[in-house]
């Protein structure tokens, strides 16, 4: 598989990460801690693939690691974000640990991604 090849893979792949994030998150309680959580959550879970988009246009090495940067950040906020929602056993069922499980396999390919871009 060739670099844009990965790319289009994994953008494909951060889009419907998003979708889930917003599933997930529409799950959550409807009271003051929860809409807190959910809000922070759809951010930074949506952010993901919206930074990786911009990666992938742009302008140089240096803005490209900037950007790949950011959906590190923000697949690792959104880790948090999920975990904290599950240690309130906000969740049911298997999607939410489906989603938990991306977010990490997110995490580590945006990691592995800013280690090896000099």
């Amino acid at each position: 598989m060739n670099n844009k090849e990965f790319a289009r893979i994994l953008e494909e792949r951060t889009k419907k990460f998003a979708v889930q994030i917003i599933n997930v998150s529409g799950s959550l309680p409807n009271t003051w801690e929860g809409r807190v959580i959910r809000n922070q959550l759809t951010k930074s879970g949506t952010s993901i693939g919206a930074n990786y988009a911009e990666a992938n246009r742009a302008s140089s090495k240096q803005d490209f690691r900037s950007k790949i940067r950011i959906c590190e950040g923000e697949a690792n906020e959104t880790r948090y974000w999920l975990d904290i929602a599950d240690r309130m056993n906000w969740f049911g069922g298997t999607a939410a640990k489906e989603v938990i499980k991306e977010a990490n396999e997110l995490l580590a390919i945006f990691s592995t991604i800013s280690k090896n871009t000099k």
